[in-house]
């Protein structure tokens, strides 16, 4: 836990910093969130306002509602909020995800939220912050998770596509982020026909069009006429998807998952795929280690995941004081069953 003297501490509402009156990510509704980015379990409904990143704003609406007291900030800009400096800085995560620096009382502390450090095109690039404290993520906290880059994915996943031109070929993938990503590393590749999209991933797109992000032409599934044929089409929808009536005429698809889990033995069985390409949105070891050691922090907290296999690495291997944070955190699960790894 937290020290209760400390500037972050935790309350039954989440993280809270009492010099700034704000909770980052809270986990109930308050009067003032300062959001790291727009997963579900990261920004919930109910608060009075809202700090954000501004070009999370869209996605933010879609999922709090329209209405929101928003105050969409830019990376890098300086805030003073009550007696504390915070200020947003890019996590490389999604579209408009941030880390989170505030400082107060002459000392520094640094939320992570979720984060990854390979290049992605649908999204600004991790930034190293330095601070005093770090909060960081360890969601894929072991050895055994090195990605490759996005490219090299988006490659696998289109020969695996061009393998089946008699068939469709359904990619299952979380409906914010991922899908995006996967649409923006094809187009990097020079892929320009159209890909079908389930309802709840074109729901999600105009902010990434409206940002500039380049991706090939999309189109709802629902529209498409009825009875055309869906031979050697790529349609990306999430995986909870395959619990409804919305992927009409996949029947006899070719299925892939694509996701970090995907690099452990057995979860592609698990999901029911024919395929796993293994592509996180999350940094893996090499990125958690690298992002500890640039942030400069004389004390680490490990949330979300493996965090006490990485708080005990930095501890015995890297020297540094190192904890697990307990508290009402979700361990990231298999996407479609909660947020995205």
């Amino acid at each position: 836990m937290l020290p209760p003297d400390s500037l972050l501490t935790l309350t039954p509402e989440g993280l809270f910093c009492r010099a700034a009156q704000a909770w980052i990510d809270p986990w109930r509704p308050v009067p003032r969130a300062l959001i790291t980015h727009a997963h579900a379990d990261h920004a919930r409904p109910g608060c009075g306002e809202y700090w954000a990143v501004g070009s999370s704003e869209g996605i933010l609406r879609e999922r709090l509602g329209s209405g929101i007291r928003l105050l969409p900030v830019d990376y890098g800009q300086l805030h003073r909020i009550g007696d504390a400096r915070v200020s947003f800085h890019s996590a490389g995560h999604v579209l408009g995800s941030a880390q989170i620096r505030i400082e107060a009382s002459g000392e520094s502390w640094l939320v992570s939220g979720d984060y990854k450090r390979c290049a992605d095109p649908s999204c600004a690039p991790f930034e190293p912050v330095q601070a005093d404290v770090l909060i960081s993520e360890a969601t894929f906290g072991l050895p055994i998770y090195r990605w490759q880059s996005g490219a090299a994915v988006a490659a696998e996943i289109v020969r695996w596509w061009r393998s089946a031109p008699d068939r469709p070929s359904l990619l299952l993938c979380y409906a914010f982020g991922k899908a995006q990503r996967v649409l923006a590393e094809l187009a990097g590749l020079g892929v320009e026909e159209e890909v079908l999209l389930h309802g709840s991933v074109q729901r999600l797109m105009e902010p990434y069009r409206q940002a500039g992000v380049a991706m090939p032409p999309t189109r709802p599934l629902a529209e498409l006429p009825r009875g055309e044929s869906l031979a050697g089409r790529l349609v990306i929808a999430p995986p909870g998807a395959m619990r409804g009536r919305g992927l009409r005429g996949l029947a006899q698809a070719q299925s892939a998952f694509v996701s970090g889990w995907m690099a452990v033995r057995g979860a592609r069985r698990r999901r029911g795929t024919g395929r796993g390409f293994v592509l996180s949105d999350h940094a893996d070891w090499p990125g958690l280690l690298q992002t500890v050691r640039d942030s400069r922090a004389r004390q680490v907290y490990v949330t979300h995941g493996q965090s006490s296999v990485l708080a005990r690495y930095l501890r015995e291997v890297e020297g540094l004081s190192a904890a697990p944070l307990e508290g009402a955190f979700e361990a990231e699960r298999f996407e479609g069953d909660g947020e995205p790894p």
